[in-house]
Order: structure tokens, then sequence, then C-alpha cells
């Protein structure tokens, strides 16, 4: 597979991962929690990084795909590892601050926020895995390609 071709296919991963990310969201009604939203990030990262190696065929491009991919592996993992109380999450992640000094009606009340979305919550599995492993598992392969990528640019000498 040519170095165009293997960005091409971590770009369309990229994409595939947003796009599943969002159907689960819009179509499933699944909302993301707080690292969810941050998951997607490098993902649009790698996406951009694989217009700009195609519009500036640069060694940089291959490198930033890369980067960003191993950014959304290690969301992935520590998103997984607070699903399953290997650590705690950010505050973000907690649903929103201490329930002392709330009186009784303000408790029971059901004009508080809703839609809060934990993040060490699972809310879809697949073979054992949640999201977050999956794009976990994604990321590092999809940023095996765009190494493997770099790698031929640097064999070449070209960008």
């Amino acid at each position: 597979m040519t170095r165009g071709w293997m960005i091409a296919v971590a770009a369309a991963g990229s994409l595939g991962l947003l796009l599943g990310a969002f159907a689960f969201q819009y179509l499933g009604g699944m909302a993301p929690c707080p690292l969810c939203i941050w998951q997607r990030w490098p993902h649009v990262a790698g996406v951009a990084a694989a217009i700009g190696a195609w519009l500036v065929p640069a060694i940089v491009w291959p490198l930033a795909g890369a980067g960003a991919m191993l950014v959304s592996a290690g969301l992935g993992g520590y998103h997984t590892g607070i699903e399953r109380g290997w650590w705690a999450g950010p505050d973000t992640c907690a649903g929103g601050g201490s329930l002392s000094g709330m009186s009784g009606a303000e408790l029971l009340g059901t004009d508080g926020p809703s839609g809060v979305v934990l993040c060490d919550e699972v809310v879809w599995e697949m073979l054992g895995l949640s999201m977050a492993s999956w794009n976990g598992l994604a990321s590092l392969g999809l940023a095996a390609l765009w190494l493997t990528a770099l790698a031929r640019v640097a064999q070449r000498g070209t960008p």
C-alpha cells in the first residue's frame, strides 16, 4: 500500500469513528460524557492532517496524524480505566458538585440539570469492551497506519 493510500485509510478510519460517535449520539440517543467529547478531537486532527498531506506533502503530516491517534488511544485508555474503576476521573465527569447545603425541596426538585452523563458509566459495549475501549484500540491501529506512512516518507527521503 502506498503512503497516500495509508493516509487515506487512516483519515477514513478517523472520519468513520467520528460519524459513528455522532450516530450513537444523535440516532441512538446516547449522550456523550466530557471524555467522550475529548476523544473526538484527535480524530478531527487526524482528518485535518490527511487533508494537509494531500495539499502539501510533507513529513510533518504523518507525524501529526500519528501523534493525534496516539493521543486518542491514550484518552480511550484513560476513559476505560475510569469506567472500570481503576482510577478516578476528572471533576467534569462526576455529575457536578456536592449535595451538602441543599434543602429537601432542592434535592427532590425536578428542575435540576437533565442529561448528566457520567464518565464512569458504560452506556454501550460489545464483546466486553466499551466505546472508549474500542476507540482506543482503533486509534492504535490508525496510529500504526500513520507511522507506516511516516516510515515510507523517511525511507524515500521525499515529502
